[in-house]
């Protein structure tokens, strides 16, 4: 950068009174103290709140069930004559769950009379929508879990189940499901 000749401090007398023609009288500042310098916030990392905030309602809201990549086969059936809806409404979670059963710890001939039984109840009950906790056969033998297949195949089998799929996963995911029984005539 290039630096300015400095002009003379020095007027002449002829100057200094046509100034003060023009200008009117005039009186000599005193430098002012320069300003102190306030210290600055600490910044503040917005973008990062405002990202951080939509990854949390993109959890709330986003598409993709986390019980789809839950390790595990998805349990999902619509009887025939119910709107596609239903059953996406069933897997969202959007029906209140009345009352469940926990199948855990026993043989497919007991399992099969206590389903019976709760699903008999539940219908005399009037409820809608019920949970069969059938476990994921984790401790299954080569065969693959023997409860959630004869739950599956139960299920298909009645008149009174409109709908059912497997858990969202924090009510249990593939090791439960979620039944939508026929309303009350």
């Amino acid at each position: 950068m290039r630096k300015r000749p400095r002009l003379s401090p020095q007027v002449s007398d002829a100057d200094r009174e046509l100034f003060e023609q023009a200008i009117g009288p005039v009186r000599r500042l005193e430098p002012a103290e320069p300003e102190q310098e306030r210290p600055r916030p600490a910044p503040e990392p917005r973008q990062f709140e405002l990202d951080e905030a939509r990854v949390l309602d993109e959890l709330l809201t986003m598409s993709i069930d986390p019980a789809e990549i839950e390790i595990g086969e998805e349990l999902s059936y619509l009887r025939d004559g119910f709107r596609p809806e239903l059953l996406k409404r069933l897997k969202r979670g959007s029906f209140s769950v009345q009352d469940e059963i926990d199948l855990h710890q026993m043989t497919a001939e007991v399992a099969r009379s206590v389903v019976v039984e709760f699903l008999a109840e539940a219908h005399r009950r009037g409820l809608h929508c019920v949970k069969l906790i059938h476990g994921k056969g984790l401790r299954s033998k080569a065969g693959g879990p023997v409860i959630k297949r004869l739950v599956d195949k139960m299920l298909r089998q009645r008149d009174d189940v409109v709908a059912f799929a497997s858990a969202r996963s924090e009510q249990g995911g593939t090791g439960a499901a979620v039944v939508l029984l026929r309303h009350k005539h």
